[in-house]
């Protein structure tokens, strides 16, 4: 039996010395326990996204400082945690100094693991680069170090022993990607295991919460564990960290797995705590599990990630108040309740900016949530400075100085709703969130951020675009999750639930009449999610393909029968996809690189995780072919 302490801390990127102070915490905690051992995450001392930070000099060495006072806290405790370990004689492949994201095996004040292996540490083997990695840009893994030794990788996979209470143990050492091995070349599980063989496995993660992805790690991690008959202890680290573009929340959800792959100990998503166990190597009595794995895949735990990351992300940027722009719409009724849960209601302010063609009917709900949710509200009509704006671009003479002629702007209904939008946000909004001391939020969604439903400077300004990685139906779910289960009250009025989802920037979107956005949430979502969302992006080739086998429902997963009943023909269902698929791989790329940083959930999100470049819209050769083929046959 080994006493196994499972530190499941918040990192804080870039700040090693933070770190390093709540793992001593954790250690002297873990030593009151009598713990033999203890684990933390991956990059447990500097954090994982850290960028380019990772190529200063001064940084790497204040880690490996942090490091060595780790190892030296090691006297009667085994430690084992992620860092990046330098080898200052050698260099990447981009000339800079060699940096490994490393796992450290500390015990009795020094590190174990030499005696089969070229370092002290062990090496991360596989390295992700797709979604918001970018391992290989950083750090050299060890399918690189083989190849420069002249050896194969697996004759590299060793096992670390260590002498605990007079025993000896073999230590498997897995980092995240190691153990998500199903579609590389090399298994590391599976070679540290014909090395060993190995008593104890341990993956030490910095893995993002995604919809979804703790649900398939048991799955994967369970099948690996019962193939190779060995315990395996996987932990994760909470807290927030980003790449610029976007933030990701960290869960943790710690996991124990026994040899039969059975979870028999399971650490709370999201927060931060020292999970202590009696693991038993060999035999299968093994206590029962505290706490049962959750379905991460529910709007429960996507709220409780949205709630996670908006609050630590305001901690670290220093904002506590925030100021939101109040339509009567359901995005932004959404925003004004998470943010009000978080932040309390004297810290959120509601704007109301009605031009002429807001109805009273958004207006009174506008105030009927501020009401609900017992935070600031105020009315700030635009009509007057919009009407200004008008005339002023309008009558402002456009001057050719080589010819002396004139010409003067034409207004068209397209611009005037424009400069009603950037009217509330880059005027009213901006200025009232720095009187407030405050900043202003994005209310945009998912949709409308895939094809640019949304004005530049405009609405899709603000500090922090939390709800834009959720489709406009997880916006609706999330709505009924907060008054039914946050509140536990109708906070978000059921009229603003029912309400047709409308711009309000002209008569032609009047709620009151039923006229709303063009687009349709029931299928767009859907569609717009198979373009971007779908691991094999899908294009109109597809699209197209699937509509002419009847079977385009199924594929995107929206209700069935609702494609014909949105397009009486061939024709009109082309025209819709390629209008949105040329505001997808056209204007709205120019808007998402302007974005605000999104807090991600899903599989993909925008920013870092979906790298893009503002090419030409682009039809496949075989989409040219069927389009004509469909469209001749309709005639």
């Amino acid at each position: 039996m080994l006493k196994i302490a499972l530190a499941q801390i918040e990192i804080i990127p870039g700040r090693p010395d933070l770190n390093t102070k709540t793992m001593f915490a954790q250690i002297e905690q873990a030593r009151q326990q009598q713990m033999q051992m203890i684990i933390f995450p991956e990059m447990s001392i500097p954090g994982y996204f850290l960028g380019d930070t990772w190529e200063q000099i001064t940084f790497l060495k204040d880690c490996e400082e942090y490091g060595q006072q780790i190892i030296e806290s090691s006297t009667d405790i085994c430690i084992i945690f992620g860092n990046i370990a330098m080898d200052w004689t050698k260099v990447n492949d981009d000339g800079r100094i060699r940096k490994y994201n490393a796992c450290f095996i500390a015990y009795q004040g020094k590190l174990l693991g030499n005696d089969n292996f070229p370092y002290p540490f062990r090496i991360k083997t596989l390295q992700p680069n797709y979604r918001e990695f970018d391992d290989e840009r950083h750090f050299y893994s060890l399918r690189k170090l083989a190849i420069e030794l002249e050896l194969n990788v697996n004759q590299l996979l060793q096992p670390v022993t260590i002498n605990i209470a007079n025993k000896q143990l073999k230590l498997g050492c897995l980092l995240c990607e190691d153990g998500w091995s199903d579609d590389y070349a090399v298994k590391p599980i599976i070679a540290l295991q014909q090395n060993g063989p190995v008593d104890l496995f341990v993956n030490i993660s910095s893995s993002p919460y995604t919809i979804g992805k703790n649900n398939k790690r048991n799955r994967i991690f369970s099948a690996q564990v019962t193939k190779v008959n060995t315990p395996l202890v996987y932990v994760n680290n909470t807290g927030i960290q980003n790449n610029g573009k976007t933030i990701y929340t960290f869960d943790g959800c710690s996991t124990v797995y026994n040899r039969k792959g059975e979870i028999i100990e399971y650490c709370p998503g999201f927060s931060s705590s020292l999970t202590c166990i009696d693991l038993h190597l060999t035999t299968d009595h093994v206590k029962s599990s505290s706490t049962t794995p959750n379905d991460d895949r529910n709007i429960s735990t996507i709220y409780q990630s949205l709630a996670y990351g908006t609050k630590y992300f305001l901690d670290s940027i220093g904002l506590k108040k925030v100021v939101i722009g109040a339509s009567g719409g359901i995005d932004s009724a959404v925003s004004a309740a998470l943010y009000t849960q978080i932040l309390g209601p004297d810290n959120v302010l509601l704007v109301n900016m009605p031009s002429i063609y807001n109805s009273k009917t958004t207006q009174n709900l506008s105030a009927k949530l501020a009401q609900n949710l017992g935070c600031l509200y105020t009315i700030m009509p635009i009509q007057e400075v919009v009407d200004y704006t008008i005339q002023q671009l309008g009558n402002a003479p456009i001057v050719d100085l080589k010819s002396g002629k004139e010409q003067q702007l034409k207004i068209s209904p397209f611009v005037i709703e424009n400069i009603q939008a950037r009217d509330r946000s880059s005027r009213i909004l901006a200025g009232v969130a720095a009187a407030f001391g405050a900043g202003f939020t994005c209310n945009a969604n998912k949709s409308e951020m895939t094809v640019g439903y949304s004005t530049l400077y405009g609405d899709q300004g603000g500090f922090l675009a939390a709800l834009s990685d959720l489709w406009k139906y997880q916006i609706y779910e999330l709505a009924i999750f907060l008054n039914t289960t946050i509140y536990k009250k109708e906070v978000i009025p059921q009229e603003i639930i029912n309400l047709v989802p409308s711009a309000e920037l002209s008569f032609e979107q009047s709620v009151d009449e039923g006229k709303g956005d063009p687009i349709i949430y029931p299928y767009h979502d859907y569609l717009f999610k198979a373009f971007m969302e779908h691991w094999n992006r899908r294009t109109p080739e597809d699209i197209l393909l699937w509509y002419e086998q009847g079977v385009l429902e199924e594929k995107i997963g929206c209700q069935p029968g609702l494609v014909a009943t949105l397009f009486s023909t061939p024709d009109e269902f082309i025209t819709d996809l390629e209008k949105w698929w040329k505001l997808y791989t056209g204007m709205a790329v120019a808007k998402r690189i302007q974005a605000p940083p999104v807090l991600a959930v899903s599989r993909r999100a925008y920013g870092f995780d979906h790298r893009e470049a503002q090419n030409r819209t682009y039809f496949t050769i075989n989409y040219q072919k069927l389009r004509e083929k469909l469209l001749l046959k309709a005639k």
